[in-house]
């Protein structure tokens, strides 16, 4: 079996490349093709394995999000040409994340935690524990960094900055508020709690475009609902589907991704527990079983068809 670890290809007519964490993006004229990758990050660092079928669950279930959510914002996406690829528009991209946040948890609650009440520029309120609900989902941005870490900004700050315009980050805000909700009655239609998660945008033509992925376990946190309220008033830790039970384990093997610490050994069977993870949200969040793609030659099934994709398209 081989891993979607990350080949380089070499596309007819393909003007650049780019390797992020995950996915490894090819550039052409008008269009780009993103290959989604086995790899996994934590705290701004590749980690040492890859995830089986990780690639292809973030794939699908992007697809599957960025098709439902169409109607709210047009959104880059144009075609699947496999089960670890998706092509479409190349947008000019906007730097920042639009985080979103439904209930006290992850980096928030690290920050509260540690005594704080105003993140991004918007007031927490008083008197919450991890994994309470806000009174109204809280919407903390980020700059989009090209190397390192992305940091907390106000909205004040991206429209003093000139990121964008009030106008634009009005808009961006109302994308994002929509977005969070078609995402959290899925979710919930599900049996799921959509936690917190992020939305990054484009623009192509003088129009905003949604790219990247949405409601995908690398970019939301979800908790499951049975259960939830009980939970809280115990005061025990959520059941959550999402990356953070793997920052959990490095932050609990003494990795946080700060200078001089090591990243820690990762046993195959906790390799294997990510990826039963992964596939697990991808049959909750889909309403369908996953259905493994072939793993024989998957470098070379990839390259057969985005081939393929680039013919039909010239």
């Amino acid at each position: 079996m081989q891993n979607a670890n990350g080949a380089t290809f070499s596309f007819p007519g393909q003007t650049d490349f780019y390797r992020g964490k995950v996915r490894d993006v090819y550039f052409f004229d008008d269009r780009l093709v993103v290959v989604a990758s086995d790899r996994i990050s934590a705290f701004d660092h590749i980690l040492p394995k890859p995830i089986p079928y990780k690639g292809q669950v973030l794939n699908q279930l992007a697809a599957h999000f960025l098709k439902t959510s169409a109607d709210i914002v047009p959104n880059w996406l144009t075609a699947v040409p496999d089960p670890n690829v998706s092509a479409g528009h190349k947008c000019d991209p906007i730097k920042i994340e639009m985080v979103i946040r439904g209930y006290l948890a992850g980096h928030a609650w690290r920050e509260y935690k540690a005594g704080k009440r105003l993140l991004c520029g918007v007031k927490m309120p008083d008197g919450m524990n991890e994994s309470d609900a806000f009174p109204v989902p809280i919407i903390t941005p980020a700059t989009k960094a090209d190397e390192g870490h992305d940091e907390d900004i106000s909205r004040e700050d991206i429209i003093e900055r000139g990121i964008v315009t009030e106008e634009v980050y009005r808009t961006l805000e109302g994308y994002t508020r929509a977005l969070f909700k078609l995402g959290t009655e899925m979710a919930a239609e599900r049996g799921l709690i959509l936690v917190d998660t992020k939305y990054e945008f484009g623009m192509k033509d003088g129009e905003i475009f949604l790219i990247d992925e949405i409601h995908t376990p690398d970019s939301s946190r979800y908790y499951y609902h049975e259960g939830y309220a009980e939970r809280q008033l115990a005061g025990e830790k959520q059941k959550q589907l999402s990356k953070e039970f793997v920052r959990e384990w490095l932050m609990a093997n003494g990795f946080q991704g700060l200078d001089g610490q090591i990243m820690p050994h990762m046993p195959q069977d906790f390799v294997e527990l990510v990826s039963q993870r992964y596939i697990e949200l991808y049959e909750h969040l889909a309403g369908k079983k996953f259905e493994p793609a072939p793993q024989e030659d998957v470098n070379s099934r990839i390259e057969a068809a985005v081939v393929d994709y680039l013919k039909k398209q010239s």
